[in-house]
């Protein structure tokens, strides 16, 4: 086992939540190191579905000190964002190291420890920003359903050119699964599984009134519905319950397209999907496009809280001086786990770190 590399902070999860951590940290000159399992930077953006385009116009998508380069109405792709994260990582010279999984975090004589293989890591201050989207989530049902139909998680799914011919059953029917069953609807016949919660952004994405109203809306989801106001808790929960609303698929592209909304998939029957209102679907393919689930589980502290979200204030631990997350789901307001957003918390953490001496 090699002897631990000592550090200042070091920041597990180079994406861009770490990132702009990481920004910060080096404007303060302090030692620090940035981990990533991924072989690539901005390899967690590249590994997702084909088409995928951000929701969040180009000037709201640049992190703290470089602006995102496109032009600031148009709507990023996947891959260049991945580019952007690659290249801010180069400008800014940060001590980035790709491919090293940490195994544990514990604590050992008053300093953290962190263990990645027979690598170790000795710091006063660790900031976990492993991002809001770690562990793909499944019901444990999907075990049941016959080998024959071809399941995919939503982060697996790539293109239509995936799916075997004959019916697709998306389950899930927020943002991701609405994008999926459209997309995949040109090719085969579709359901698309899940509550309907009535909820739609009131225009299309980058028409006249959406350029009008998201410079305010924006400035009301960071800065107003916050964790430190009631209205801002208050929006988490419904948040949390609810979902987000359907922003660049509205219900008449899905009717149009053919798409059938039907009711939640519940359960397996014979090996084939089920749902709440008795029906058995004879899909040919599964899309689940059922979320993520928080995965802290080489977290060997006791700061997990019993629904696997960190307990935290604002992404500082209180029982754990030097411990933080950052760009998790509302850490401290809607923005926090987005692109554009994540810089305030960035900012706070750092400074945070440096009060510590």
């Amino acid at each position: 086992m090699t002897r631990p590399e000592r550090f200042d902070t070091v920041i597990v999860g180079a994406g861009q939540a770490g990132l702009a951590v990481g920004h910060f940290l080096a404007r303060q000159d302090r030692s620090f190191v940035m981990v990533d399992a991924a072989d690539r930077i901005g390899d967690s953006w590249r590994q997702r579905w084909d088409s995928l385009r951000l929701f969040t116009p180009a000037k709201y998508d640049g992190l703290p000190g470089r602006r995102y380069p496109g032009a600031a109405w148009s709507f990023p792709r996947k891959d260049e964002i991945a580019s952007y994260l690659e290249d801010y990582a180069r400008v800014f010279e940060l001590p980035v190291r790709t491919g090293v999984r940490v195994d544990r975090l514990g604590v050992a004589d008053g300093r953290y420890v962190l263990a990645a293989g027979d690598h170790r890591f000795d710091a006063a201050n660790v900031v976990v920003a492993t991002g809001a989207f770690a562990t793909p989530r499944r019901p444990g049902f999907a075990a049941d359903i016959c080998p024959d139909i071809l399941q995919i998680h939503s982060s697996e799914y790539r293109n239509p050119g995936q799916l075997r011919d004959g019916p697709v059953l998306v389950v899930g029917a927020g943002n991701s699964g609405a994008e999926i069953a459209l997309e995949v609807s040109r090719s085969n016949p579709t359901w698309l599984s899940g509550r309907d919660t009535g909820v739609e952004a009131p225009f299309r994405i980058g028409s006249i009134p959406d350029r009008l109203l998201t410079p305010p809306v924006w400035f009301l989801l960071s800065h107003v519905l916050t964790t430190r106001t009631p209205a801002g808790r208050r929006f988490r929960r419904k948040a949390t319950a609810m979902g987000t609303p359907l922003v660049r698929v509205k219900p008449a592209d899905l009717d149009e397209a053919d798409v059938e909304r039907v009711p939640r998939t519940m359960t397996a029957r014979d090996g084939r999907p089920v749902l709440s209102d008795g029906r058995v679907l004879p899909a040919v393919n599964v899309i689940w496009c059922t979320g993520y689930r928080p995965e802290f589980g080489w977290i060997d502290l006791p700061l997990v809280a019993t629904d696997g979200a960190p307990l935290h204030d604002r992404g500082v631990v209180p029982s754990l001086p030097g411990l933080y997350f950052v760009g998790q789901f509302f850490l401290s307001a809607l923005t926090s786990a987005l692109i554009g957003g994540v810089g305030r918390d960035a900012k706070r953490i750092a400074k945070h770190i440096a009060s510590r001496g």
